[in-house]
């Protein structure tokens, strides 16, 4: 069928080029548009703008740029120390990498429930109260425009150190996350599915379980694998800030010159986020097939 629709094609083209040339007449192309000043507006102030802050910043840094090159072989140096990896105090190491493990897996666990209860709320095609979703969204909008290290040293400062503030400081990010990213997902749901699963009785929460949250199945585990992955590179980090993890082991090897610890250290960092990219990707392909 697809081959016989391009024969039918060529041939009309064919029989208007010869109708042309029978009187005389050059078909021309149609012209492309290369360049619109007025379409390219948007961008062409994008870049004006992102040149003039990139420009700013490097004045406002004021770093010593002599210095820097000078010290930058040195880099080289130091991955080379960190690759001769030292097991000098390797259980406190495995057991701070766990806790951020544990950390990055209960803040999933909290926001992916909360973000499906705003995600529902948040769907124009499911919300029980039409003003609602826009409330919503914009609260979650407000949540995701601060960055996680924020709300952490937020909590810290309410909760003191330790890893109940570093799963509250994820889980604030993370539900946001979640809410908007699950209520796009809902609102693409056919309203025909919807409509069916209310036409046989049906009541909301019915209706969210047995049309709308099977029909988004596949979105929230691929978004679930992602934000996973994302929750641990966070944990990671924000161990150097107090919240508990392999972040704070990393932090006091570097600051001890023990770089083989801190070479070590990384390394599982590595080999576990590379174990959830390929995780991931799988499930991916098989939610797919």
């Amino acid at each position: 069928m697809y081959l016989g629709d391009n024969f039918n094609l060529m041939l009309e083209q064919g029989l208007i080029q010869a109708r042309y040339a029978q009187y005389g007449q050059k078909i021309k192309p149609p012209k492309i548009p290369v360049g619109n000043l007025k379409r390219d507006m948007p961008v062409l102030v994008f870049l004006i703008s992102l040149t003039a802050l990139t420009l700013l910043s490097l004045a406002l840094l004021d770093a010593d740029w002599h210095k820097l090159i000078r010290r930058f072989p040195r880099l080289g140096e130091v991955f080379l120390d960190m690759a001769h990896f030292s097991t000098e105090r390797f259980s406190l190491t495995l057991l701070t990498f766990t806790e951020t493990v544990a950390v990055a897996a209960l803040a999933l666990i909290y926001s992916l429930v909360l973000g499906l209860v705003l995600g529902a709320l948040a769907a124009e095609n499911i919300s029980p109260w039409k003003p609602l979703p826009p409330i919503i969204k914009s609260f979650l909008a407000f949540i995701r425009a601060v960055p996680t290290p924020v709300w952490v040293l937020l909590v810290l400062a309410s909760m003191g150190f330790g890893m109940a503030s570093g799963i509250t400081g994820l889980s604030f990010h993370a539900t946001a996350f979640f809410g908007m990213v699950f209520a796009q997902l809902f609102e693409e749901v056919p309203g025909e599915a919807i409509e069916a699963v209310r036409a046989a009785g049906a009541n909301r929460v019915q209706v969210f379980f047995g049309a709308v949250l099977p029909s988004s199945l596949s979105g929230i585990i691929a978004w679930t694998a992602l934000r996973f992955e994302t929750n641990y590179q966070e944990a990671a980090i924000l161990g150097m800030v107090g919240a508990g993890g392999i972040g704070y082991t990393i932090m006091a090897a570097m600051n001890s010159y023990k770089l083989g610890r801190a070479g070590l250290a990384v390394l599982l960092v590595f080999v576990f986020a590379l174990g959830i990219e390929l995780l991931s990707a799988y499930s991916k392909a098989r939610v797919k097939a």
